[in-house]
């Protein structure tokens, strides 16, 4: 009898065939949907907000069938879209701010998000296109408006945070709509859309304090 023999515990018994092809159709069935996920990512990335199925079945190499199969509606492909979104601007959370003073980090606030608004520029424009009929995109945008907020609101000295008219102002100067239409329908360079930004922002920090 051979060594290898030997070692084999006679209580230990080997998977049944059942459970080795429940384990493999578990780990096809993960796969599937690991593809079907990134070629989502990777169509919307490119630049269509809305691939249909049949084109996502394709570039994940799988069929149409399996692609509903993982995901009975599109709400689900959507909130992994908004997952990535989410990763990258919570990731500005968690980041210290460079400049001393409140009105440095304040105009901090622009290049930091700026750039976040470049690597999610083709989800967050996916994620609008879908939000008015996606339960998940809408309460997700919401939830990162107002993390967003609060974020500006702790950096303003607090007599300016409850100066409503130009907290609103700034708010809407750091927002992903503002620097979209700075890049796309202004065509300026994220270096020139920073500066504009800025610029605005400097003078609101400047404006008479609301009565």
């Amino acid at each position: 009898m051979s060594a290898a023999k030997r070692q084999v515990h006679p209580d230990v018994a080997a998977p049944s065939p059942k459970v080795e092809e429940a384990d493999g159709r578990r780990r096809r069935s993960q796969d599937s949907r690991a593809r079907i996920v990134a070629a989502m990512l990777e169509l919307v990335r490119e630049g269509d907000p809305s691939p249909p199925a049949e084109l996502v079945a394709t570039r994940a190499d799988v069929g149409l069938r399996t692609v509903f199969r993982h995901f009975t509606d599109l709400e689900s492909l959507y909130r992994e879209m908004s997952a990535v979104i989410e990763a990258e601007l919570m990731a500005l959370v968690h980041t210290p701010f460079k400049g001393e003073t409140w009105r440095e980090r304040v105009l901090e606030l622009v290049e930091r998000r700026g750039g976040a608004y470049e690597k999610v520029g083709p989800f967050k424009r996916a994620s609008e296109a879908h939000r008015h009929h996606s339960p998940a995109l809408a309460l997700d945008n919401a939830k990162m408006v107002e993390i967003s907020r609060e974020i500006l609101r702790r950096q303003l000295p607090p007599e300016l945070a409850k100066d409503r008219v130009r907290f609103e102002a700034i708010d809407l100067l750091l927002s992903f709509d503002a620097w979209n239409r700075l890049r796309r329908d202004q065509d300026l360079s994220p270096k020139r859309a920073t500066e504009v930004l800025q610029a605005m922002i400097d003078a609101l920090l400047d404006a008479p304090l609301e009565d």
